[in-house]
């Protein structure tokens, strides 16, 4: 049965996973140089995951508020 379209994720998944799959696993410790080729891939050392943060985008009604502010000040000032 498929899904509805309205129910599915359009990012996909947004959040940072806690837990690597296997091959992540051995991919990052290939690149760290702990793991080599023969080795078991049972048992593998901790590999530390690192969560990303975003910036919050500073709103632009703020700017344009204060823009606004210097623009009125001076057409107030050229009326009187």
């Amino acid at each position: 049965m498929s899904m509805d379209r309205s129910l599915r994720l359009r990012r996909g998944l947004i959040r940072s996973r806690s837990v690597l799959t296997r091959a992540e696993r051995i991919a990052r410790l290939k690149a760290a140089d702990r793991w080599k080729e023969g080795d078991s891939p049972l048992g593998l050392d901790k590999v530390r995951v690192y969560k990303m943060v975003l910036k919050k985008k500073k709103k632009k009604k703020e700017e344009e508020e204060g823009e606004g502010e210097g623009e009125g000040a001076e057409t107030t000032e050229a009326a009187t």
